[in-house]
């Protein structure tokens, strides 16, 4: 690299008006600076287009490696949706599931409520075991005036006023 000092630049200017003269140095001077600015804007214009270029290239790797990705994992989607598919069929093949009566099916149904029933349900089950009968049997008219609000009991038990 060139070093210029202020020395050196007094220099060349001392060089130039006694070469070039002192009516022309200043047109010479102006043509110098415009041609060392369009020199500065060139410059730049290619050091932008090689950064684009090289930031294309970038993109350009970037987008081939997210398409590698997307292709690998359609493939491996593709592969499990197959295993499926087999797996389903081998199970739907299977001698041993057979088509059950409605008499089975609603044994089964039975036993499924009886198992929901003592999962869901805070009362422990040998209480249920001990207690699953019912001793006294009330009527659907008996049990909405035993649950009636006391209020209404009062106005509906008097027909006299």
């Amino acid at each position: 690299m060139i070093d210029l000092g202020l020395s050196k630049l007094a220099l060349i200017g001392v060089v130039a008006l006694v070469v070039v003269g002192p009516e022309r140095l200043p047109k010479v001077a102006r043509m110098a600076g415009t041609l060392f600015g369009r020199a500065q804007r060139y410059i730049n214009e290619v050091k932008s287009e090689v950064s684009r270029e090289i930031e294309l290239d970038e993109l350009r790797k970037m987008q081939k490696e997210m398409q590698e990705a997307a292709t690998s994992v359609e493939q491996t989607i593709a592969q499990n949706v197959a295993e499926m598919q087999t797996e389903v069929q081998e199970a739907l093949a299977n001698p041993l599931l057979e088509p059950t009566t409605p008499d089975q099916i609603a044994v089964k149904a039975k036993d499924f409520r009886k198992k929901k029933l003592a999962r869901s349900s805070a009362v422990p089950s040998w209480y249920k075991k001990q207690n699953g009968r019912r001793t006294h049997v009330m009527s659907g008219a008996a049990r909405v005036a035993r649950f009636r609000p006391a209020s209404a009991r009062k106005s509906t038990g008097s027909f006299h006023q």
